[in-house]
């Protein structure tokens, strides 16, 4: 969490925060804007994963997996924080840290919303 924090203060800090940057070609911007616009990226997807949370809990409910549900829930927030910073780790201190820790956090979520998505899905 306290990662996450210094993250969130270091990128709020940067010049050109990532809702006033121009994020269609991230490729052509300094690093430092990179490491915005692939924040912004995880914000946005962390944002569809707490939408879609309640709805896939309540239908796990219904079918009476919320129990089990609600745990591996549980288990996956550590597992997606403690993977990606395993990936960032490899760049040490360096710059594209926070870039590669943003991506695998978008990634790590997206596929989280698919699995949730099950959920939903089977409650049509």
């Amino acid at each position: 969490m306290a990662l996450r924090f210094a993250l969130v203060l270091a990128l709020a800090a940067a010049p050109g925060a990532a809702a006033a940057l121009d994020c269609s070609d991230p490729g052509s911007l300094p690093q430092q804007q990179m490491n915005a616009c692939a924040w912004a990226d995880y914000e946005a997807a962390d944002a569809v994963l707490n939408r879609l949370w309640p709805d896939a809990l309540a239908e796990a409910r219904r079918m009476g997996a919320g129990d089990r549900l609600l745990a591996a829930q549980r288990a996956w927030i550590p597992f997606r924080d403690a993977a990606c910073e395993a990936e960032a780790a490899v760049w040490g201190e360096g710059t594209m840290a926070p870039f590669i820790r943003a991506t695998c956090l978008t990634g790590q979520t997206e596929r989280r919303i698919a699995d949730l998505r099950y959920f939903t899905d089977i409650g049509r």
